[in-house]
C-alpha cells in the first residue's frame, strides 16, 4: 500500500509538470508508472558500482558468444525501426519540418508503436556498459556513457507519454540508422579474423555527431515555423542534443586527435589474438622483460 501512495504520488506530480498524458499511450507496457523507469534506471547506476567491485580482482570474462549474439540482435532491432518509421510517415504524410501529433491519424499510432520499441531499447542497451563492467572495460565506461545511456531511457518514458508521434520520428529514424552501423561494428569487432577489416570506427563518431547536429537543426524548425507541436518539447530537446554534441566533441578530440606519445609509438603492435582478456603480444613483451632483467 505503501508503494502505491507513492507510485500514485510521483505520477500525479509528473502530470502536474507536464500536463495531461497522451490518451492513445495509455495501457502500454512500462508507461503508465514512472516508477519502473526510475527503478531499472537506479538499477543500472548500481550495476557499474558494485559490477566494479565485484570484478576488481577478478579476471575479466571473455563473453564472445553473448556479445555477437546481443550485437545482432540490437542491429535487427534497429534496422526493424529503421524500416518501419520510414514507412509510417511515409504513408501518414509527413512533414519533414514540421508534424503535429493528430493529423495523420493510424499513421500516428504505428509511430507510436515504434517509438514504443525505441524507448525500450533503451533499457536493453544498459547490457552495454554491463559488459565492458564484466570484462573490465572502465575506461570505455565514461561519463558520457553513462549520461547518455541512463539519460535517454528516462526522456523517452516521457516523450511516449506526452509526445509520441509527430515530430518525434526524426531523432529515433536517424538513430536507428546509426545503430545498425555501430551494432553492426561492435558485433564484428569481437571476431578477432574481422578486425582488420574495421578501421571506420572514427567515421561512426563523426556520423553520430552529425546525427546530433542535424536533430537540433530538425527540431528547432518546428519552432521556426510551428505546426502546433509543443514549444517547450522543443526546446528541451534542443537543449539536451546540445550537451551531447558537446560531450561527443570532447570524446572525438580525446580520441582522435591526441598526438601519439612516445612510450605508445615503443609499444609493441596488438595482433587479434586474445587470451583471458589480454593480447599475446602483452604477454610476449612481459615475458621479455622479464628475461632481461633476469639476464642483467
Amino acid at each position: 500500500e505503501t508503494l502505491k501512495a507513492f507510485d500514485r504520488e510521483v505520477n500525479e506530480f509528473v502530470d502536474y509538470m507536464f500536463g495531461p498524458r497522451d490518451p492513445r499511450v495509455r495501457g502500454w507496457f512500462l508507461l503508465d508508472s514512472y516508477l519502473p523507469t526510475f527503478f531499472l534506471t537506479g538499477a543500472y547506476l548500481l550495476c557499474i558500482w558494485l559490477g566494479n567491485k565485484f570484478m576488481k580482482n577478478r579476471p575479466p570474462f571473455s563473453l564472445r558468444a553473448h556479445l555477437i549474439v546481443y550485437n545482432l540482435g540490437i542491429t535487427l532491432l534497429s534496422f526493424y525501426m529503421l524500416i518501419e518509421l520510414i514507412l509510417a510517415t511515409w504513408e501518414g504524410g509527413y512533414n519533414l519540418q514540421c508534424q503535429n501529433l493528430h493529423s495523420a491519424g493510424e499513421a500516428d499510432i504505428r509511430v507510436a508503436k515504434v517509438l514504443w520499441w525505441y524507448y525500450f531499447s533503451k533499457v536493453i542497451e544498459f547490457m552495454d556498459t554491463i559488459f565492458f563492467v564484466l570484462r573490465k572495460k572502465s575506461s570505455q565506461i565514461t561519463f558520457l556513457h553513462v549520461y547518455h545511456h541512463a539519460t535517454m531511457f528516462n526522456i523517452w518514458w516521457c516523450v511516449l507519454n506526452w509526445i509520441p508521434c509527430g515530430q518525434s520520428f526524426f531523432g529515433p529514424t536517424l538513430n536507428s540508422f546509426i545503430h545498425v552501423l555501430m551494432y553492426s561494428y561492435y558485433g564484428l569487432s569481437v571476431i578477432p579474423s574481422m578486425r582488420k577489416y574495421l578501421w571506420w570506427k572514427k567515421y561512426l563518431t563523426q556520423a553520430q555527431l552529425i546525427q546530433f547536429l542535424l536533430t537540433i537543426v530538425h527540431t528547432l524548425s518546428a519552432a521556426v515555423k510551428p505546426c502546433g507541436f509543443p514549444f517547450g518539447c522543443l526546446m528541451f530537446q534542443s537543449s539536451y542534443m546540445a550537451t551531447l554534441v558537446i560531450l561527443f566533441i570532447n570524446f572525438y578530440i580525446k580520441t582522435y586527435r591526441k598526438a601519439p606519445s612516445r612510450t605508445a609509438v615503443k609499444e609493441t603492435p596488438v595482433t587479434t589474438e586474445i587470451k583471458n582478456g589480454f593480447h599475446k603480444d602483452y604477454f610476449a613483451a612481459a615475458n621479455g622483460l622479464q628475461n632481461n632483467k633476469k639476464a642483467q
